[in-house]
């Protein structure tokens, strides 16, 4: 109950900071972004959960479990209006391998229909996906429930099944073409934390499907990754660390379509296991010191030494991944109408940055240069893409949510103390804001993974990292 409140108040706050944008946003309209005005770009950044993490769904899994499987060929080719179980087959085929990699074969030479028993050892919700491309299409039904439906032209329509572990279920398979075989997935659709569990049984972000329950795809918001996260698409599922994951980008792009009347590119620049005291170190930071240890500056290639300690050399420099992910970025960008002919002449801005990072600075050094490193990084990058004003949101680390102690606990601290509405730094007033995240961390428990410093991999934490940001950059463009 605790955390709800928390993440309603953060919400509703939000909301407050961007009228316009109302707390729940509608599905994604098809009417084309504005051709008149600059594209609207946006810088992401960060390390590995800025890469993204969340998973869509527990990932599908082969056919297993399968038994007394029999194909049953009718004659002539598939006629709807026909009831297959009441017909003769021509011909019939035990199948003593369903499923895996290479099921045992079909006859072919008419309507082909498989039956047989499914047992599975998982109690939960499940998505059956029998076949796979052309033999996909089809009708699967599960004790008489009809749980798959792919017809020739259309798009595959699919009910979950509420399995009870250990139980046997008949299935049938009719196959509406020639093309049929034993290949098969299921996926459990109902695993705490994933975005398929968080949408379709939770009910939250439901503009991220369509009536059909298909994943919305935004046709004013372009995604680009570059170093990591290389998805080069309209705006959906996919844009994270690979098909079947996402990061903040997701909502943040959702939210900056429906503020922008012009076209929006989200451009991530992001790299997993990098450190702002090393690996993002921005050009022309200084060596420092901390308890009689010297730490890198920009281009030194030792980390750090000490008098009698002279370090050795590594294959990286202070700095190296800044350079990468951010020339990448200016690379592409560079080649705008290559990249974008339907926007040729339109033009692009540097609309703003956003950063999330923090869990590989989590030593005391590092820790204690911190905010120093973060400051920089915000002269450094508005310098390097000629953006001087460009709005700049910051989300706070938040590993174990406000239970956190120690070196991370001093980097939130120090991302917070940049924030522009905090008064240290007056040039950062109305331009810089630190949103906070600690309130959105998710237990193992109510996740798809114990992966803490992934956030469990937890879908509703980057889809609400995305949403404070993409709430707070409107906040900023608005003043």
């Amino acid at each position: 109950m605790k955390t709800t409140l928390c993440v309603f108040v953060v919400l509703s706050l939000a909301a407050a900071w961007a009228k316009d944008i109302p707390a729940q946003l509608p599905d994604p309209g098809q009417k084309p972004p504005a051709t008149n005005k600059p594209v609207k770009v946006f810088i992401l950044a960060g390390q590995s959960n800025m890469v993204g993490i969340g998973q869509v769904s527990g990932g599908s899994t082969r056919w297993s479990g399968i038994t007394d499987a029999l194909v049953s060929v009718y004659k002539g080719a598939y006629d709807p209006s026909a009831d297959y179980d009441k017909l003769k087959p021509i011909d019939g085929v035990d199948l003593p391998v369903y499923g895996g990699t290479e099921p045992t074969p079909f006859p072919g030479g008419g309507t082909q229909v498989a039956r047989g028993k499914i047992e599975l050892k998982t109690s939960g919700l499940y998505e059956f996906r029998p076949g796979y491309q052309a033999s996909e299409l089809c009708i699967m039904e599960l004790d008489g429930v009809e749980v798959h439906r792919k017809e020739p032209g259309k798009h595959a329509v699919r009910k979950s099944f509420d399995i009870e572990g250990g139980k046997k279920y008949s299935f049938k398979i009719t196959f509406l073409t020639n093309a049929a075989n034993g290949l098969g997935w299921y996926l459990r659709t109902d695993i705490p934390g994933t975005l398929k569990t968080v949408v379709h049984e939770d009910k939250k972000f439901p503009h991220l499907v369509d009536d059909e329950g298909n994943w919305t795809v935004r046709n004013d918001v372009w995604y680009k990754g570059v170093v990591t996260a290389t998805a080069d698409q309209w705006l959906s599922i996919g844009c994270g660390a690979g098909k079947t994951s996402i990061g903040p980008e997701l909502q943040f792009g959702h939210i900056m379509g429906y503020y922008h009347d012009e076209p929006v590119i989200v451009l991530k620049a992001s790299q997993g296991n990098r450190s702002l005291s090393w690996d993002f170190l921005p050009p022309g930071s200084e060596r420092f010191t901390y308890e009689g240890r010297t730490y890198a500056g920009y281009r030194d290639d030792i980390p750090s030494w000490t008098e009698d300690d002279p370090g050795k050399k590594v294959n990286w420099y202070a700095g190296k991944q800044y350079d990468d992910c951010f020339n990448a970025a200016r690379e592409y960008l560079a080649n705008f109408d290559q990249h974008f002919p339907q926007w040729k002449g339109q033009g692009y801005e540097i609309a703003g940055f956003g950063w999330w990072q923090g869990h590989k600075d989590g030593n005391d050094a590092h820790a204690s240069r911190y905010e120093h490193n973060l400051v920089h990084l915000i002269n450094s990058l508005r310098k390097a893409f000629d953006a001087p004003r460009a709005p700049f949101v910051i989300a706070t680390i938040g590993f174990d949510g406000w239970e956190m102690e120690g070196p991370h606990k001093t980097v939130a601290e120090a991302q917070l103390a940049v924030s522009g509405e905090k008064g240290k730094y007056l040039e950062f007033k109305d331009n810089v804001l630190t949103v906070e995240t600690r309130d959105f961390w998710r237990t193992p428990e109510v996740s798809p993974r114990n992966q803490g410093f992934h956030y469990n991999g937890n879908a509703e934490t980057y889809m609400l990292v995305g949403e404070a940001m993409g709430r707070g950059m409107a906040r900023l463009l608005e003043r």
